[in-house]
């Protein structure tokens, strides 16, 4: 089963609708960051539902994803986080059918939606400092602004470098691909030569594969304690030493998101 909900043209698609031994290509995206790149294609993009809790359980994907239908929403195989999430809103609703106040509900229905799958895009572009292929992780916003400037200059990819960046924090943060126009005076050398060989090899998507952190249902579990979760309410237990489980190592790749950065 794929890690992946869509590939290609239907994850291009998709914003239109409100680890191996192979190097990842996938990059740190924050605030200030500015990358000169080539685009291959509108296409080079993957959409994936990560569960993350900020600063506490960095983002992951899990082993044997659930299956959803075209809006996103659950058919089947719903994760331990996913049950989570349904117990509790059903414990809101209950809540508020016994007469709750609606900020008492709202508590409930603000945790049961910290343990939610969330919408995610992975994108491909050609780093022209380093001659290869790199992959940022956005939101579905940020996945639109930048396909709506591909899409924009569909027909001249093979001509035009962009300037990918990332600036302002939190809810302030703004993503932008600006084409280049003079690229003899804005781009350097190695950097021209780079673009030169933007058409010598297609994206390849087996790539997006190395840039997601996945977690088995006992890893799965064992966050959902560190999150903060009674575990025990879903008849689940793993032994005494589960509040000291160690959270996803930076060098397994994990996502650290931060609730402004996911969806709007």
């Amino acid at each position: 089963m794929s890690l992946f909900t869509k590939v290609g043209e239907a994850a291009a698609a998709a914003t239109n609708n409100d680890g191996g031994a192979q190097e990842s290509p996938i990059v740190s995206f924050k605030s200030g960051s500015t990358f000169k790149v080539g685009v291959k294609s509108v296409f080079n993009v993957a959409e994936y539902y990560g569960y993350s809790i900020y600063k506490k359980v960095n983002t992951f994907v899990p082993k044997n994803p659930p299956t959803r239908n075209a809006r996103g929403y659950i058919d089947a195989n719903p994760t331990v986080w996913d049950e989570a999430a349904t117990l509790l809103y059903a414990e809101a609703d209950k809540a508020k059918k016994a007469a709750a106040s609606e900020a008492e509900v709202k508590k409930i229905t603000d945790e049961a939606y910290l343990y939610r799958g969330k919408q995610r895009f992975l994108r491909s572009f050609f780093d022209l400092t380093t001659g290869k292929d790199i992959v940022v992780d956005l939101s579905p916003k940020q996945e639109k602004t930048l396909k709506a400037v591909i899409e924009k200059y569909a027909k001249k990819l093979g001509t035009i470098a962009f300037e990918l960046t990332k600036t302002g924090e939190g809810t302030n943060a703004v993503v932008a691909l600006s084409p280049i126009i003079d690229m003899d005076e804005d781009l350097a050398e190695p950097e021209r030569k780079n673009f030169a060989k933007l058409a010598d090899a297609e994206f390849d998507f087996a790539a997006f594969e190395t840039c997601l952190y996945v977690a088995d249902e006992e890893e799965q579990t064992k966050n959902l304690v560190i999150a903060g979760f009674d575990i025990g309410r879903l008849g689940l237990s793993i032994g005494a030493n589960a509040n000291s489980a160690p959270a996803p190592s930076d060098s397994g790749k994990p996502l650290d998101i931060s609730d402004d950065d996911l969806p709007f």
